[in-house]
């Protein structure tokens, strides 16, 4: 199938992939923040350790259960996921361990959208969270309020 072929195509499954020094405390901020889960992926863990096809130092204990040291995702808790891996089939966000901080702007971000007359309180369970407020922004096309997460990623709370 050519790019011009008229044929119609399924959608693209995604995620959005977060780079983090620490990726299971980005995934429980997220998992919070958004009211999301976070995926247990111990099972897989467990085959790929007993098979030998995991080093044990590729690994940490998170939440009592086996975890990848350097990602762990959050998901939508309404879509389906794959019980065998755990993983996600819907709406997720993979946090992977980085050396390095943030240290410039975002060039993707997050709006979050809790509802009308919601926003205040939204921002204060955020803050409480751990999240921090940068700016309140009041322009004639709306108004919202720019905030960073744990690791200084920055979102919008509308």
């Amino acid at each position: 199938m050519t790019e011009h072929s008229t044929e119609a195509l399924a959608p693209v499954h995604w995620k959005l992939v977060v780079d983090s020094v620490d990726p299971h405390s980005q995934a429980d901020f997220w998992a919070a923040a958004l009211h999301y889960e976070v995926e247990d992926n111990s099972a897989l863990i467990e085959r790929l350790l007993e098979g030998g096809a995991l080093p044990g130092g590729a690994t940490v204990e998170f939440h009592g259960r086996p975890a990848f040291r350097d990602l762990v995702a959050v998901r939508h808790p309404e879509d389906p996921f794959d019980k065998d891996s755990g993983t996600g089939l819907g709406r997720r966000l993979l946090f992977q361990r980085v050396p390095e901080v943030k240290t410039v702007k975002n060039r993707l971000h997050l709006d979050l959208h809790p509802g009308d007359g919601r926003r205040a309180g939204e921002v204060e369970r955020l803050t409480a969270l751990g999240a921090s407020v940068l700016r309140e922004v009041k322009e004639p096309s709306g108004e919202w309020v720019v905030m960073a997460d744990p690791e200084g990623n920055e979102f919008c709370v509308h």
